[in-house]
This record gives C-alpha cells, structure tokens and sequence, in this order.
C-alpha cells in the first residue's frame, strides 16, 4: 500500500469513528501528508478545560517512517519542549520504537494519555519534569498558567509563511477522501 493510500484509509477510519476529544482537518485539501488536530485534554489532567494544536507531518516513506507530530499550542510539560515548535517525547514516535503496523489514532490517544500521566522519567524538559517529580503543586500551578494563557479560545496552527489559522468547524473535511 503507498503511503497516500494509506494515510488516505488512517484519515478516512477517523473521520467515520473519530478518537475522543480528537478533531482532525485538513489545511489543504490538496495535501493529505499533513493535518491539524485539535486535542481537547482529558477531564482528569491538569491541563482540564485546555484544548491543544498539534500538527501531524506525514513522511513519503509512511508507515515505514513515523510521523512527526509537534504542539502548536504551548504547554507546559516534562515530555513536550517549551517552545512554539512543540516537540514530543513519546517512546512510540521513536525511530528505533516504530511499527509499520502502528495507526496514527493510536499515537493521538497516546499523546492525549500523555497529558493525564507524563512521564518524567523521559524528558525532553529536565527542568520541567524534576519540578514534577519534586515541587508537583508548583508544576501543576505552571501548567494550569499555561493552559489559562495558551490553550483557552480557538486553536492556532502555524502555517509556513508565518500567519496562524484557526481551527475552526468550517475547515473540518468530513468528506470521503478517494
């Protein structure tokens, strides 16, 4: 299967059984290698009430290769670098950890699950994640800044010429995609 039929079937099996708290669009009809989602965190996580932007960057090489996905919406977390190019520190994006067989739903539900327990025992923010393990009242006050301050309102995705688009419920491809 080429990597377009298959992210072509991925993008298709989520907008018929869409993941919780997951929306899926498509920035560019033209361009199915690359999506916005909008994460809605778990009730139960300190980022409650917060709704994130990631990007999903598709590989020619999919499902070989991972995808990468970045925040587009900061947060304040051991496993996500604290900057506007959200990286993510999750065991299954790594190369060495990857499976062709692995569906991109199932990354997304990790990521969000990422948010109810983060996992500061592989960070990409050492400071951030020993204020965890450590002064957890004072990180759970950060990262409930963060949200108030980033993640209230509608989402914002970065384009490649620097404007934001918001993801908004116009934008949204429910139809099939051949």
């Amino acid at each position: 299967m080429s990597s377009s039929k298959r992210i072509t079937k991925e993008l298709n099996d989520c907008l018929t059984s869409p993941p919780p708290s997951i929306t899926i669009t498509l920035p560019s009809e033209s361009n199915i290698s690359l999506w916005h989602i909008t994460l809605t965190a778990p009730p139960e996580s300190i980022y409650s009430g917060g709704k994130f932007g990631l990007i999903v960057q598709f590989p020619p090489e999919y499902p070989f290769k991972p995808p990468t996905i970045t925040f587009a919406t900061r947060i304040y977390h051991p496993n996500i670098t604290n900057e506007t190019n959200g990286s993510i520190c999750l065991s299954l994006l790594k190369t060495d950890n990857w499976k062709p067989s692995t569906k991109i739903v199932t990354v997304l539900e990790a990521i969000r699950q990422l948010l109810a327990e983060p996992q500061p025992d592989d960070p990409l923010e050492t400071r951030i994640a020993e204020q965890y393990k450590n002064e957890r009242k004072e990180f759970e006050k950060e990262a409930r800044a963060y949200v108030g301050r980033y993640a209230k309102g509608p989402v914002k995705f970065g384009t490649e010429a620097g404007a934001a688009t918001t993801g908004g419920e116009g934008q949204q491809q429910q139809q099939q995609v051949s």
